[in-house]
Order: structure tokens, then sequence, then C-alpha cells
């Protein structure tokens, strides 16, 4: 029988159809595979893309050129602009204000056929560093409240161009979904005086069957209510409110591309989004709120049912996909 399952984090609830039982062979995935041609994103096309940010130019090589290992630059078709004034207003019943933020490209590696599972760890730790220098140095904007990094792997994800690249859009309001998080997670500290993450580590720790991996400082699990089949989080063991990992970037680093090569592995390379959720400017440190890493496989199809209900219905229960990933060879 199908079960439905609460998500404690977010409220959210979805159907976990057993019946169904999809397991990896049978999602039908296409192998997505670098089709080449020219490409901004190329070591040697740094005159194609917008001016650098910040970049790691280990041979002291001049901005915009050739010899970087990371570049940072903002998006050619932004979502949001540097320049201007919010200028708050209102329009009878509705709010309206400029579509004031950032919008940046992190360019992960100069290679154009590596991912984060396939690039060295030293690129993807220096990529996880780089994303807290940017939110880091985008905090100082009074304008912003909030950096959402994030990355479409893939055509099916958003993608719209191949070389491996995540971005940042930072913005003048908290996002909907983390606000969702937090206010559940202030409700449950109110009531137990303890982060709702932090239980949810122990007690998963305890029980086992939802634990993928992890290492001295993080843990990777399938969540109780996944959203997507093989839907994977990241969290640091130690309470943490907001993306700073106390320089740790290299144990990060090591779960994340372990957790993406599991993926890989088991699924055949599919497509994925990866967001990272952390807290917001005005309130970073806190008791309530833990920082975490969310993946989720291009598995399935959100249609009528979802955009009507926001119900999810996965076809893979968490205690399997855990267990899938835990038993592949990488």
């Amino acid at each position: 029988m199908p079960e439905l399952r609460k998500d404690p984090i977010s409220g959210r609830w979805v159907i976990i159809s057993i019946e169904r039982g999809k397991r990896p062979s049978d999602f039908g995935m296409r192998v997505s595979t670098k089709k080449g041609g020219f490409c901004a994103f190329c070591e040697g096309n740094e005159h194609t893309t917008p001016p650098e940010i910040l970049a790691i130019r280990p041979d002291k090589s001049k901005r915009d050129t050739p010899g970087w290992t990371l570049r940072v630059v903002s998006n050619k078709f932004p979502a949001l602009n540097i320049e201007g004034q919010l200028n708050r207003v209102g329009e009878g019943i509705f709010d309206k204000m400029n579509g004031v933020g950032a919008h940046e490209i992190i360019i992960e590696c100069p290679d154009h056929n590596l991912t984060l599972s396939t690039m060295p760890v030293k690129s993807v730790e220096d990529a996880l560093c780089v994303f807290y220098d940017r939110i880091t140095d985008l905090k100082k904007d009074s304008r912003l409240k909030y950096v959402l990094v994030f990355k479409n792997e893939g055509d099916d994800a958003g993608a719209s161009l191949e070389h491996s690249h995540s971005q940042l859009i930072a913005l003048p309001i908290v996002p909907h979904l983390v606000q969702e998080e937090i206010e559940h997670a202030k409700q449950y500290y109110n009531y137990k005086e303890r982060c709702i993450f932090c239980d949810i580590i122990r007690q998963e720790t305890e029980k086992g069957t939802r634990v993928i991996s992890e290492n001295e400082d993080f843990i990777a699990l399938a969540p109780f209510a996944p959203r997507s089949p093989f839907e994977t989080l990241i969290l640091p063991k130690n309470h943490k409110s907001s993306f700073i990992p106390d320089g740790r970037f290299n144990l990060l680093a090591q779960i994340l591309q372990k957790t993406l090569r599991q993926i890989d592995k088991v699924l055949n390379m599919p497509p994925y989004n990866m967001m990272i959720h952390t807290s917001p400017f005005e309130n970073e440190t806190n008791d309530y709120y833990h920082w975490h890493i969310e993946i989720i496989p291009k598995l399935t199809k959100i249609a009528g049912f979802e955009w009507g209900s926001g119900f999810y219905i996965n076809p893979t229960p968490p205690e399997e996909a855990a267990k899938f990933m835990r038993e592949v060879e990488i």
C-alpha cells in the first residue's frame, strides 16, 4: 500500500508509491553526453564572457586570460541586476519592487568534459570555498537578504551550457521554500529547545537505514519524505546555522563528490539539481536552523497532480535508494 509521509523540515507531504517500487534500472534515463563545439566557458574563450569577478590563477596569469582553474563571472543574461534601488511600491493589493540582486556563474574547472563527480576533488573544494567567498562579499550589500547557490547538471535539469558550472542568485527577499524550512525549524525549537536537523541526524545515525555515507564532519542522508527518487541531503554533523564549514571544505568536497559519484553510478549519470540552503543574512547565527545541501536527480516529471496539490509522488522509498547508493562501488 502507498504511504503518505510528512517532511518534518518543510511540513510538505509526499506519497511514497511503494507498489510502483522503481529500481534504478527502471527509470530509463538517457545518458548525458558532451556534444563539444564552441563553449564560452572553456579556457581560451575568456573574452566571450563578462569580465571576471574572481578567479583562481595558480600561475598568476592576467585577468580574463587562460591560466585559471576556476572563474566567477556575471551571468550574461541575469535574472536580477546589481544596479539600482529596490523602490518597493504597492499597486492596489499587489506588491512589487525593482529586480535588484546579483546573478553569477561559477565555472568550476577549465576542462569541458569534467563534472563535479569526475574533476579533481581539489577543484570541488575550491568551488565550495568560492561559494563561501561570494556569499560573504554579497552580504555586505544592505539591499540583499539571501544568496541561493545552485547547480543545474544536464539539459533536463535546466542547464543551458554543458560545461560544468554552478550559479548563485542574490535576492532582496528570503525565498519562500527556505522561509518554510525556517518557520518549521523555529516551531520545533520553540517546543523542544533542540534543532530539528540535529535530531534528524542523531535518529538517522542510530537507525542507519537512510544513511548513505559520512565522514568526520558531514553526513549524507536519504530524507524520510523525499520529493524525488534518490533525493539526498548533505549536512554538517555539528550544528551550523550558516554555510560556514570552519575551513573544513576538504571534507565537504569529499562527501559531496562521493555522493555525486554514487548517484552517477547507480543512475547512469542522470541530470540533477543541487542547492545550498543556509540562514538568511539578517539572522545568520541561530540555534534552530541548520545549513544543508539538497541534491535532486531528475527522474520523474512534475505534472498536474503535483502542481495542483503540492504533493509529490515518489516511486522509490528512500530506504531502498540509500541501500542502492551504499552498496555501489566507486
